[in-house]
């Protein structure tokens, strides 16, 4: 079925220590592959308050919303070329995340990994995931 119009949702991003917290998708589109935890940005709510409630709700840790990083547009098509999925996605940089990491919601998986491994490519990720790890890093300086 085809979206009529762009759906706006929210990436917690969060690094630490020299690793990336990442979570394994359930649902299209990118279904299992890894990628940050979020989802959709309900209405009323910031992007900056769907990142932490997303956080909270697929990997049990709650954290601070600092600031957003970018945005990634996610476009599926068809053969025709007619747009399935549309998704503009804020990412938004986390910070002081705590709790216990599990997984929950739309996500099968949830895990910290090395940022030299995200870099290399070893994992079957979503789009963008080194380049959105490597903003947060520069942001936090």
């Amino acid at each position: 079925m085809m979206q009529q119009t762009p759906k706006l949702g929210a990436i917690a991003v969060v690094v630490r220590d020299g690793q990336v917290l990442l979570a394994r998708r359930k649902k299209m589109p990118d279904a299992g592959l890894w990628g940050f935890p979020g989802g959709h940005v309900e209405p009323g709510e910031t992007a900056l308050e769907a990142a932490r409630r997303e956080l909270l709700e697929e990997t049990g840790l709650s954290a601070r919303a600092v600031d957003y990083l970018t945005c990634i547009d996610v476009i599926h098509k068809d053969a025709q070329d007619r747009v399935l999925v549309h998704y503009l996605l804020a990412a938004v940089l986390c910070t002081d995340a705590n709790g216990l990491l599990k997984a929950a919601d739309d996500v099968s998986e949830a895990a910290w990994f090395p940022c030299d491994q995200v870099r290399a490519g070893d994992l079957a990720m979503s789009a963008q995931v080194a380049e959105v790890m490597d903003l947060a890093i520069l942001r936090q300086g």
